[in-house]
C-alpha cells in the first residue's frame, strides 16, 4: 500500500472511530488524543487503570514525572504516565508492524497545565498504524483505538 493510502487509512480510521472529536477531546494534531478531566492527575490515572483492567489490560508500570523532578530538586507540575497492556491486542498490532512495538505497553498520560486543567492524553491508534506503516491491519489498531477510548472515557465519567 502507498504511503498516501497508509495516511488516507489512517484518518478515515481516526474519523469512524471518533478519536479526534471524542467528548471534549483537544485534537492535538500530533498523533495525541487528550480529554479534560474533572479529577486530580492522580485520581485520573487510578480511574484509567480501574477501566482498564475491566477490559483484561494489565498495568505494567506507573512513572510519577513529577516527584521524580522534585528529587533532583526541581519544579514540575502534576505529571504522571500509566502504561497498560493487552498481550493479546497488542500482539496482534506487532504482527502487522513489529516497530510498533516500541509504542507498547499503551501509555496514558496525565497532567495538570498552567491553567489547572488536568489532562489524559494517549496515542491515536490511527496515528500508529500510519507511523509504523501497518498496511492490512485496519480491524486491529481500530479494535485497539476502540478499546483506548473505552478506558478513557469510562474513567473520565
Amino acid at each position: 500500500m502507498s504511503r498516501f493510502l497508509t495516511l488516507f487509512s489512517a484518518a478515515t480510521l481516526t474519523a469512524s472511530l471518533g478519536l479526534a472529536s471524542a467528548g471534549g477531546a483537544q485534537p492535538m494534531g500530533n498523533g495525541l488524543v487528550s480529554l479534560p478531566s474533572s479529577y486530580s492527575v492522580g485520581e485520573t490515572l487510578d480511574r484509567v487503570a480501574s477501566a482498564a483492567q475491566a477490559l483484561d489490560f494489565g498495568v505494567a508500570a506507573r512513572i510519577n514525572h513529577a516527584a521524580a523532578a522534585q528529587k533532583v530538586g526541581l519544579e514540575l507540575r502534576p505529571t504522571e504516565v500509566l502504561l497498560v497492556g493487552n498481550p493479546k491486542g497488542g500482539t496482534a498490532l506487532m504482527q502487522c508492524a513489529q516497530t510498533a512495538a516500541i509504542d507498547l505497553p499503551v501509555k496514558f498520560l496525565a497532567y495538570q497545565d498552567a491553567a489547572g486543567q488536568v489532562w489524559l492524553t494517549y496515542n491515536d491508534p490511527a496515528y500508529l498504524m500510519s507511523r509504523h506503516n501497518a498496511s492490512g491491519c485496519n480491524e486491529a489498531f481500530a479494535k485497539a483505538g476502540g478499546a483506548l477510548k473505552t478506558i478513557a472515557m469510562n474513567a473520565l465519567k
